[in-house]
């Protein structure tokens, strides 16, 4: 059986991998100003288009997914007839309308498939499951890696998709901002009154960082610690205390909002690599995707994995 796995631009994996592996990308736009950019997950054109844009209109900008008929007519046109069964994995619903989007392509897709796969040839039946991830940026990337493991294994359909629903409730992301008053601004043109000004200048005004947590689609700070760099200590000794402790798959995401070099050189990223080689976990690392860094601003940094239960500390 043909396995084919889609994701949307927002998650963030390495863009060779994504391609190595035939990963479908449902991509967003983002217009800033006149200007409209559609994220593939190019990361040089994402780091010009941070260096030229984000710091100074990134705020106000507007981003834009794919649309019901959008997917509806990627699933038709390709999809139908490259796989037989695919699955479509998403950002968390609960801060995108992808997942809504591609829920409802998904009953017009199963409606018309048939007549496109009989004409080229495929008289088999087409399936389609679509999966909130329920998480963010580089944590969304667990379970599309997750099911391409499966599938290389040779698992069924049926078996990925009871893995990556048990994944989902049990993935966490953590990330630290490096501009409160640009996630204050963001959340304010987006009409998201949970950042306020006065918290955002008194947090900058003190150099406080939050470490901010997602799981099942919540999201919310864990600490709030003096100083960007002890911020990212603190979140990346954390991610190689959970690696030692034991996590649910052999994977750990980095996504950051910059150059890979910058991040690579912040205190604590060789403890999380150490842990990691020690105990086989692989470790995935990207250019967070331009959507993300409209949403959180340039030089935030983000880890992603799946484990038990557990809080930040």
């Amino acid at each position: 059986m043909r396995i084919g796995i889609v994701v949307d631009s927002t998650c963030d994996l390495p863009v060779d991998y994504l391609r190595e592996h035939q990963v479908e990308i449902l991509p967003i736009s983002v217009r800033i100003g006149d200007e409209l950019r559609v994220d593939y997950r190019d990361e040089a054109e994402t780091l010009a288009y941070l260096r030229s844009h984000i710091a100074e209109r990134g705020a106000s900008a507007e981003t834009i997914p794919f649309s019901v008929e959008q997917i509806r007519d990627l699933f038709l046109k390709k999809l139908v007839v490259d796989y037989d069964h695919v699955f479509c994995i998403t950002v968390t619903s609960t801060r995108s309308p992808i997942f809504d989007h591609a829920t409802q392509a998904s009953y017009a897709i199963l409606n018309e498939y048939r007549p496109i796969r009989a004409a080229a040839g495929h008289n088999t039946p087409f399936a389609l499951r679509v999966v909130d991830t329920r998480n963010l940026f580089s944590a969304q990337g667990v379970l599309p890696v997750e099911a391409i493991r499966l599938r290389a294994a040779g698992d069924e359909p049926g078996r990925i998709r009871q893995r990556l629903e048990e994944l989902a409730v049990q993935t966490w992301g953590y990330l630290v901002p490096r501009d409160l008053y640009y996630i204050r601004n963001r959340a304010r043109h987006k009409g998201d009154r949970s950042v306020g000004l006065f918290s955002a200048a008194l947090g900058t005004a003190l150099d406080i960082k939050p470490v901010l947590a997602c799981n099942r689609g919540e999201t919310g700070p864990v600490a709030k610690i003096r100083g960007f760099d002890p911020a990212v200590r603190a979140m990346f000794e954390f991610a190689a205390r959970r690696v030692e402790a034991g996590l649910l798959t052999p994977t750990v995401c980095l996504c950051y909002g910059g150059d890979l070099s910058e991040m690579r050189a912040m205190p604590g990223y060789e403890a999380l690599r150490s842990a990691c080689a020690d105990r086989g976990v692989e470790v995935f690392e990207s250019i967070m995707s331009l959507t993300g860094m409209v949403n959180v601003g340039s030089g935030a940094v983000c880890v992603g994995f799946a484990a038990p239960d557990h809080a930040f500390g």
